[in-house]
């Protein structure tokens, strides 16, 4: 005799499978992303490398990440998202960020390039890992908003949120041993020294496709079992989506808020990371060692606090005082690194701050988007934020490695003017979050700074 089985959208155990299966792509995206975070300072010296990359080399690679995704590819993916769905649109774009990784780890693997073409060639295959991961990560947030609705959205949100980063963490931590396994002090870095954080990520990145399979599997079931249709004749009119709904995005004064406080905010924390070691090690005195273990700090500290916020913000609200709280510990966080006196004490207080500011903005941000932003434009809305976010990670990292290279002979100079930088942002997120902090009060009936179960 047949028995009906409980619903995936009831069932407590599959929510968090689908998450499980969410989390693992953004695990080793995040891993790949940083591979070189915590060994940033072998550039200095390119002469020592076999790679033959400058500083200013990495930081225009490392940009290249936001490339495509700046130059349009992320609101046109963002809107086939919406338009075709998070199935069909989410795997190509996983599969995309897999290929990226690829290209770019034959790149530096590859002793037949010289520097400028194994930089040419990184830099598509960052370009394509790039737009492949913010669609990527479109696609799981939008998910997740599906797949928790009503429920602690925030709280699985968090938890997506950190166990990515520990990804981060985990290259912070591995690549200077990875890399400087078995390596002669004094001489040359070869290919397969520098090349192995790349091989590592990639193979997480490749178990990851694996379990976004699974997810969609599970996701096409949920659909079924909920009866929602993907053929387009059988959606209501109101649910379908219109190339409309994106001028209603952009006029939303709530999305363009979230939209610039994330830009100013990441790139307060994600550009840093890049030249973390390059900047930590002159202006607090520390050994390459001490200084991957306390840039690593900055991805951990999340891995505990974000999904401890996100619970927060799901049982109380007041989101937008959790995002002014957080922007202005990582603006003091850098006025620590560019102005206090060297000791490492001072070190470690700026990581801190970075490492809680960084779980506290996120926690309240994305779980924020959904309250003001309908389902069916949430995956063009994401999109546009990741798209605005972009531009400043695409051009912080080569205007701060432009600042090395100019001041390649004084690593304390170089490290306090790269902080005028990361100031100057901190400064101008904490003034996005305290407007939208005052155009919530304006606006109590969309319930932005209400507990996630009274916003439904």
């Amino acid at each position: 005799m047949a028995t009906d089985t409980k619903s995936l959208k009831k069932s407590r155990i599959a929510c968090w499978l689908a998450l499980a299966c969410l989390v693992v792509p953004m695990f080793g995206s995040y891993f790949f992303d940083d591979m070189f975070s915590t060994v940033s300072q072998i550039f200095k010296n390119p002469e020592m490398l076999q790679l033959g990359w400058n500083s200013q080399q990495f930081g225009f690679y490392a940009g290249g990440y936001s490339f495509l995704c700046v130059w349009g590819g992320l609101i046109i993916c963002g809107i086939l998202l919406d338009k075709f769905g998070v199935r069909i649109i989410g795997s190509v774009f996983v599969g995309l960020m897999v290929l990226g990784a690829a290209i770019v780890t034959y790149s530096i693997s590859n002793p037949i390039f010289k520097p400028s073409e194994s930089l040419g060639l990184a830099y598509v295959g960052c370009m394509l890992f790039g737009l492949g991961s913010e669609i990527a990560g479109v696609a799981v947030t939008r998910s997740i908003a599906k797949w928790f609705k009503g429920k602690n959205v925030a709280l699985a949100m968090g938890l997506q949120l950190a166990i990515a980063r520990i990804g981060t963490g985990l290259a912070m931590l591995l690549s200077p041993v990875l890399v400087l396994k078995n390596h002669v002090e004094g001489t040359m870095y070869t290919l397969s020294e520098t090349n192995r954080p790349a091989i590592l990520g990639l193979s997480l990145l490749f178990i990851g496709m694996i379990l976004w399979a699974i997810f969609v599997a599970m996701d096409a079931k949920y659909d079924r079992q909920e009866g929602i249709s993907t053929q387009r004749g059988e959606v209501k009119e109101e649910d379908k989506f219109k190339f409309s709904d994106i001028f209603k995005v952009l006029k939303n004064p709530r999305f363009i808020m979230i939209a610039l406080l994330c830009v100013f905010f990441y790139c307060c924390v994600i550009s840093f990371k890049k030249f973390g070691t390059s900047i930590i090690i002159p202006r607090f005195e520390l050994d390459a060692g001490t200084a991957s273990v306390m840039i690593s700090m900055i991805a951990f500290a999340p891995v505990i606090f974000t999904p401890l916020f996100g619970a927060l913000v799901d049982k109380v609200g007041k989101a937008t005082t959790w995002m002014i709280t957080g922007a202005v510990l990582v603006f003091c966080a850098h006025l620590i690194i560019g102005f206090a006196p060297s000791a490492p004490f001072f070190g470690y207080l700026a990581i801190v701050f970075l490492g809680i500011g960084y779980s506290l903005v996120p926690s309240a941000m994305w779980p924020t988007v959904p309250k003001i932003i309908p389902e069916k434009n949430l995956g063009t809305a994401y999109s546009m934020i990741y798209w605005i976010q972009n531009m400043g990670m695409m051009l912080v990292p080569i205007i701060v490695g432009v600042i090395m290279k100019r001041n390649s002979g004084d690593d304390i100079r170089a490290a306090v003017h790269s902080e005028y930088i990361f100031v100057s942002l901190g400064m101008v997120a904490i003034t996005v979050a305290v407007l939208l902090y005052f155009n919530s009060k304006k606006h109590p009936e969309l319930k932005i700074d209400r507990p996630s179960k009274e916003a439904v």
